[in-house]
């Protein structure tokens, strides 16, 4: 029913309780019209007031399609109309929410390409040339073995680049879901060793174990042991041939420490702040590396609450030391 005709029904009533009070007083009649009249006036009060926050409300809807994000909600605090916006903040608030995710996945999936594509550009143009000088028909067995070798690790690179780049994209998305088991240092240590083996053996680096008791950790085996794997990647590829890379683990009341050390030069104390940052590469310590190894561990391990940290030696070369600290005392 519209307005106007509310208020014709009111004004007819009024003049039909008017005429019958005047039947019996003058005074009577005019004290009906008076209170009907402040009665109209309250209920035009009210209509208006109740008609200003619906107007606030649709503003504010309005507002919200245009993601504008200075919305108070607070004004509408009793009646329905209170109800109704606190569902509308409800699902402002959700929306927000899902599209600060859709953002942030987005973000994150335009640096990983970006980086990926900047950093496979030096490979794939060192495998393209080797693809061109293996097309010469004066190569000898030899020559061409040697070529195959380097084709091969150079796409051996190239997909652990990748592999490595997708998982470290997918934990700073959150989409990594971290298992918490107690995981044994032992055989941590075992599997991360057993992988790196063969690379130090070819480049005839030592590793050393030393495991304090039994120490344990509460946290991830499967994405632990790829931390580790790539920090002793990196210790062998700065090891000179004849040295060591040792691997520790040690536990007391408040934690359990893993170290990993090396006999190379070191790392330049101008780069010691730089050393975890994504494919930062000095024009000495990480002139070989591309820089996306130790960001990964860095980011595994502080995803599961621990902490990771990088020094140099007294006796020479680095040392990484990884620390999950104990709930319980």
């Amino acid at each position: 029913m519209s307005d106007k005709k509310r208020r014709l029904i009111h004004i007819l009533l009024t003049i039909a309780g008017a005429a019958g009070c005047a039947y019996f007083s003058i005074p009577c009649a005019v004290i009906a019209v008076v209170l009907s009249g402040a009665f109209l006036a309250l209920y035009e009060w009210i209509l208006a007031k109740r008609r200003d926050q619906v107007m606030r409300l649709c503003d504010d809807i309005d507002r919200i399609l245009r993601r504008d994000d200075a919305i108070s909600f607070d004004e509408y605090k009793e009646g329905e109309l209170s109800v109704l916006s606190a569902e509308i903040h409800k699902m402002t608030i959700r929306l927000r929410e899902q599209n600060a995710a859709l953002q942030s996945e987005k973000k994150f999936a335009k640096e990983a390409l970006e980086d990926i594509s900047h950093q496979l550009r030096t490979p794939l143009t060192s495998v393209m040339m080797i693809l061109g000088l293996m097309n010469s028909t004066e190569l000898s067995e030899q020559e061409r073995t040697e070529y195959l070798r380097d084709l091969y690790e150079l796409l051996a690179r190239m997909k652990w680049l990748i592999e490595t780049m997708l998982s470290l994209s997918r934990i700073e998305a959150d989409a990594v879901k971290f298992a918490k088991d107690t995981v044994s240092c032992r055989e941590l240590i075992r599997q991360s060793v057993e992988t790196v083996s063969v690379t130090a053996e070819l480049k005839g680096v030592e590793l050393i174990t030393e495991i304090k008791d039994e120490p344990v950790f509460i946290g991830d085996l499967h994405y632990t042991s790829e931390a580790v794997v790539n920090l002793l990647k990196n210790a062998i590829e700065h090891t000179p041939e004849g040295g060591m890379v040792t691997i520790t683990a040690e536990g007391n009341n408040i934690s359990t420490t893993l170290t990993i050390a090396d006999t190379g030069e070191g790392i330049p104390e101008t780069e010691l702040p730089h050393i975890f940052e994504r494919f930062y590469r000095s024009s000495d310590y990480t002139k070989n590396g591309y820089g996306i190894g130790l960001a990964f561990a860095q980011k595994v391990i502080t995803a599961q609450d621990g902490s990771l940290k990088a020094a140099n030696r007294k006796t020479g070369g680095a040392v990484f030391d990884i620390r999950f600290y104990k709930t319980t005392i």
